[in-house]
């Protein structure tokens, strides 16, 4: 079994889901006793928010490589980036260390490409939505990406870093979300990518007759593949 380097705290709500996933499905897998092998650094989230200008990421670039040349060193076999927002600087990263790191779009992209559908919903925060490091690694894919329009993508954004990310899950919050998922299917999105990953502790399968792609849940499973190989 190799082990998993993890990079979390942003938020520490998901990084739990991301613990919770990886044990589970390394368990169903193996049996008995088995869980994951795993490194994790846990940062503070008030340290890390991410800049929405792109050109600002510089320093905490740096020590997100930092964090991840320490887990390299310390025996991880890879690094999870257990948020989706920081993979604005995952190639930064991965040119500073010899392991892979598993990137979330890339395996979500790969996980829509099995439902053979071409053109999904993306929620996120601002700079997930807004920016192509996700939206770029689903285009080489063929998969077409819709966003909200400007006072949607506000909304999705205040409530990831007002509710979201310090565990507060508002009713009228969901309901405004699955009428965001409405809009998106309007505009001709087929799915939907739950593309932060607080999100999907909000918004359930249930809740929507478009398939979701969970990014959480897709992320950790990813890393269970790699570990188990």
């Amino acid at each position: 079994m190799k082990t998993i380097g993890l990079i979390g705290g942003t938020s520490w709500v998901s990084t739990a889901e991301y613990y919770r996933i990886i044990n589970q499905l390394t368990n169903e897998r193996l049996g008995r006793l088995n869980s994951a092998q795993m490194l994790l650094y846990s940062v503070n989230f008030e340290e890390f928010k991410p800049p929405a200008n792109p050109a600002e990421w510089g320093e905490i670039g740096e020590r997100f490589i930092g964090i991840a040349q320490r887990l390299e060193k310390g025996g991880a076999d890879c690094i999870v980036l257990c948020a989706n927002t920081p993979h604005m600087i995952a190639d930064n990263i991965q040119q500073k260390i010899r392991i892979p790191l598993l990137h979330i779009a890339e395996m979500t992209a790969r996980e829509i490409k099995k439902h053979k559908i071409a053109a999904v919903g993306l929620l996120g925060t601002k700079i997930t939505m807004e920016q192509s490091f996700f939206t770029g690694k689903l285009s080489r894919h063929g998969i077409r990406s819709l966003i909200p329009n400007d006072e949607e993508r506000e909304f999705v954004h205040a409530a990831i870093f007002e509710e979201l990310t310090k565990g507060i899950f508002k009713k009228e919050t969901k309901e405004r979300f699955i009428e965001v998922i409405a809009g998106l299917k309007k505009q001709g999105a087929v799915g939907v990518i739950l593309g932060c990953t607080e999100i999907p502790l909000l918004v359930k399968q249930a809740d929507c007759d478009l398939p979701l792609f969970d990014t959480t849940m897709i992320h950790a499973a990813s890393a269970v593949d790699f570990a188990l190989e």
